[in-house]
């Protein structure tokens, strides 16, 4: 992927991309020192697991729903026995039904929303015929392996020393807050994966200045008009950086984008506007629980490449006035450490925002503002060679 890239002024003057090496060996010599220079450019990085800390989620075992789904697919095999899924929305669904077919044991998914709260959406819903058919496909898989799925549910903790061993869990209402009584232990758990739904990646499309939004997720996405052009000329943007809305309609905008960026006209695309009606749908109906800070205690640890804690965020909140992530990352470190907040900026920027507040797109755009890096594969990194000193 390319490390910088120049918009030059005006549609027809075009872009310059240096890029950089990516993971793979083969690829590796033919990427380094290539610049591109193209007249339009198509922008389609995806996206990533939204989390939100809970106490010990930062133990070995704690990982994103996400990240075991990968995990599965690279390796073929699964990176524990006994699983906890928990979060809100229908890719927990997929990653539980992945790692029962692999031969894991899942104790039980726990959604923190309600199937009622699709009641307001069914049309959406009906307009998109074939996710009613994946839910039952996941339905039957549920019901081959005797997965439960606890809805208004949540892990209020993630219990173990040096390791995952269990989870603490709660009922919840709608706002997300711990119905007293409810308290479940499940033991002997050696995975707990968390989706709180994605992220887009934005750092690309930042680093021009493009127009962006609050999506109904509270996700920051690029503002683009019916060819999927954004508002810098001749730069086109597709999936999940123009808000979540699964792999069918990241193809459509891809066609759509392409289509325009090489000169095509674009249609009206009936299929893509129900999908991005189901999107919102499913936002709404699977929201970020409005109370989960209230889960946290002081010592949660919020970001964890630096090891910063709830309290110390809204210390720096309430006592330095820290409300934007660029502010939190000056005072508290949160943010600037490995994965550049790539884990923990949405998180830090709700802290930091105050209970029950949203962020604002500023703010999340502080978070979204890092460093370009590809990751090192684990075999890349083995075949270094070391020395004693």
């Amino acid at each position: 992927m390319s490390q910088q890239i120049h918009p030059a002024q005006g549609d027809d003057a075009g872009f310059t991309l240096r890029t950089t090496p990516t993971v793979a060996a083969a690829a590796l010599e033919a990427s380094v020192g290539k610049i591109v220079v193209a007249r339009r450019l198509v922008l389609c990085p995806g996206g990533y697991d939204r989390q939100l800390p809970v106490p010990g989620w930062d133990l070995p075992g704690g990982m994103a729903a996400g990240g075991i789904q990968a995990f599965i697919k690279a390796n073929g095999m699964l990176p524990g026995k006994r699983f906890v899924i928990a979060g809100t929305g229908p890719f927990l669904l997929p990653v539980a039904a992945n790692i029962a077919e692999a031969g894991g044991k899942v104790l039980a998914v726990l959604e923190s929303s309600s199937p009622t709260a699709w009641l307001p959406h069914l049309r959406a819903a009906a307009g998109v015929p074939e996710k009613v058919l994946e839910g039952a496909e996941y339905a039957a898989v549920f019901a081959r392996h005797r997965i439960p799925y606890r809805t208004r549910s949540i892990v209020t903790e993630v219990l173990g020393t040096d390791h995952v061993s269990g989870v603490r869990t709660a009922r919840v209402d709608a706002d997300g807050r711990v119905l007293p009584g409810t308290e479940r232990v499940y033991e002997d758990v050696d995975v707990v994966g968390f989706g709180w739904g994605f992220t887009p990646q934005m750092e690309l499309p930042l680093s021009f200045g493009i127009q962006t939004r609050l999506d109904a997720d509270g996700s920051l996405v690029g503002v683009v008009d019916e060819r999927q052009q954004s508002s810098v000329p001749g730069l086109f943007l597709a999936g999940e950086i123009t808000g979540v809305g699964g792999a069918t309609l990241a193809v459509l905008e891809g066609l759509a984008a392409g289509t325009a960026a090489a000169g095509g006209t674009v249609l009206p695309e009936k299929t893509a506007t129900r999908h991005r009606r189901f999107a919102e749908a499913m936002h709404r109906a699977h929201p970020v629980p409005a109370a989960w800070q209230d889960w946290l205690v002081p010592e949660t640890i919020v970001c964890r490449c630096e090891e910063v804690t709830a309290c110390q965020i809204t210390d720096a909140r309430e006592s330095l006035g820290a409300r934007d992530v660029r502010t939190l990352k000056s005072f508290t470190r949160a943010g600037m450490g490995w994965c550049q907040g790539r884990v923990c900026g949405f998180a830090a920027a709700c802290i930091g925002a105050g209970p029950g507040a949203t962020p604002t797109a500023e703010s999340l755009s502080g978070s979204a503002k890092r460093p370009l890096a590809a990751p090192v594969g684990i075999g890349e990194l083995a075949a270094l060679e070391t020395t004693d000193n």
